[in-house]
C-alpha cells in the first residue's frame, strides 16, 4: 500500500516497485489531487506498466548520462570522442531542468565556449551532441516539448596539403621514430592517435602489414594495409629501436611509439608538439597541421587513381565527404573534363550542334 506525506506544503507519495520504494512528489498542495496521483501510480505498478517520471523533474544531466550509456551499449559512436563531447556540456548544464531550457541558454552556453576561444564547428559538434540526447530523452517519455537550438556558421573546411618534396624536407628534421609515424600518416592517412596507439601486436613485418583493431579508430572499425618496402624498412628500425629500449629499461615496452628519452622514457607518447613546430618552422611551413597528412593522402590516392572504396578502407573514411570538402579530384577528371570542352571556345562545334534547328529552317 502506498501513502501520503507532506514535505512543507506539497504532498508527496510512497508507493512500492517490485519491492523496492519509491518516494515522488505530487507537485500539489490539495489532498484530494495527490490521492489521485498515488492511485494513478498504483493502477500502473499493479498493470506492470512504466512509471513514467515526471517531465517537470528531469534535468539536463539526466539526459546526458543516458545518452553516455546508449553510446557505451550500441557503440554507435566512439566514446573518447563522445566524452570529450559532453563534459563541456555538463559543467555548464548540469543542474538545468529540461523543461525550462530556452534559446537564451543555448546563447550563453555559445558565448562561454567563445570566450574559452573554442571554434564555432567543435561548438557546433557539442550542440548537436546536445540536441541527440533531447531526442532521446523524447523517445524514452522524459521530454515533452524539443527545444530549438541554432546551429553556428562555421569556417571553411581548412584545405591544407602537403606535396611530396614537402613532405621529405619535413621529414629530414624530424626524430627517427618521428619519421616512421608521419610516414604512416602521410601514405595512408591515418589519423595522428591512431598511429600513436600502435602496439607490436599491430606490426606483422613477415606478412608486410599493419592492422588497427576494432574499437580503436574514430569509426571504431578495424582496418589492414598492406607495407610499402620504404616503410617495411623504417618500421624494421623502429623495432631495434624500441628492443633495445626494452632492454635499457629492463622490461617490455609494447608501444610502438614511445618516448624514447627523458623522465617519460617508454612511455606511451600522446604527440609530439615540439618537435612538430620546431620542424615545420625550419621549412618555412610554420601553421600546417599534422592533419594535413591526413587531406594529403587521401589526394595522393585520388591522383594514383586509386578507387575511392579502397581508398576510404585504408584511411578509414566512410563516406566522400572528405573529396567534396577539399574538392580532390583526380588529375585524369581534370583532363577527361578539358578534352570533352575542346572546340568550345574555338568554334569547332560538332555540325550537329551548329546546324540551324529544323523547326527554323522550315520557317
Amino acid at each position: 500500500m502506498g501513502m501520503l506525506y507532506k514535505r512543507g506544503t506539497v504532498f508527496w507519495v510512497k508507493y512500492y516497485v517490485n519491492g523496492r520504494p519509491i518516494r515522488e512528489s505530487t507537485g500539489t498542495d490539495k489532498e484530494k489531487d495527490a490521492e489521485r496521483f498515488l492511485k494513478e501510480r498504483e493502477g500502473r505498478v499493479a498493470m506492470g506498466q512504466p512509471i513514467l517520471p515526471r517531465v517537470d523533474r528531469v534535468r539536463v544531466e539526466e539526459l546526458l548520462k543516458d545518452l553516455q550509456e546508449h553510446y557505451e551499449t550500441t557503440g554507435d559512436r566512439n566514446l573518447r570522442e563522445a566524452d570529450c563531447r559532453l563534459t563541456p556540456l555538463k559543467s555548464f548544464f548540469t543542474g538545468r531542468r529540461v523543461s525550462a531550457l530556452s534559446g537564451a541558454d543555448f546563447t550563453r552556453y555559445v558565448q562561454k565556449r567563445q570566450d574559452a576561444k573554442v571554434a564555432n564547428g567543435t561548438i557546433n559538434r557539442e550542440l548537436s551532441m546536445l540536441r541527440t540526447a533531447l531526442r532521446l530523452g523524447a523517445e524514452n517519455g522524459k521530454v515533452l516539448r524539443l527545444p530549438v537550438i541554432h546551429l553556428l556558421k562555421e569556417a571553411p573546411p581548412r584545405k591544407g596539403f602537403v606535396d611530396a618534396s614537402q613532405f621529405q624536407n619535413l621529414r629530414k628534421r624530424l626524430p627517427e621514430d618521428l619519421q616512421v609515424a608521419v610516414t604512416i600518416m602521410y601514405q595512408f592517412g591515418w589519423r595522428l592517435r591512431e598511429v600513436l596507439t600502435l602496439t607490436l601486436s599491430q606490426v606483422n613485418l613477415e606478412a608486410g602489414t599493419l592492422r588497427l583493431e576494432p574499437g580503436t579508430t574514430k569509426n571504431n572499425e578495424a582496418r589492414l594495409v598492406y607495407l610499402t618496402e620504404e616503410l617495411k624498412g623504417l618500421l624494421a628500425e623502429q623495432i631495434d629501436r624500441m628492443k633495445a629500449l626494452s632492454r635499457k629499461l629492463g622490461r617490455v615496452v609494447p608501444f610502438r611509439f614511445p618516448h624514447l628519452r627523458g623522465p617519460y622514457k617508454g612511455t606511451q607518447r600522446r604527440d609530439f608538439r615540439v618537435a612538430w613546430k620546431t620542424a615545420v618552422e625550419a621549412v618555412g611551413m610554420a601553421g600546417a597541421l599534422k592533419h594535413d597528412f591526413r587531406r594529403s593522402a587521401v589526394r595522393n590516392m585520388e591522383r594514383a587513381g586509386v578507387p575511392r572504396s579502397v581508398a576510404m578502407k585504408l584511411t578509414g573514411h566512410k563516406t566522400e565527404s572528405v573529396y567534396r570538402r577539399y574538392a580532390i579530384v583526380s588529375d585524369a577528371d581534370l583532363q577527361d573534363a578539358t578534352r570533352r570542352l575542346t572546340g568550345t571556345f574555338t568554334g569547332t562545334i560538332s555540325p550537329a550542334l551548329d546546324s540551324p534547328h529544323p523547326t527554323a529552317q522550315n520557317n
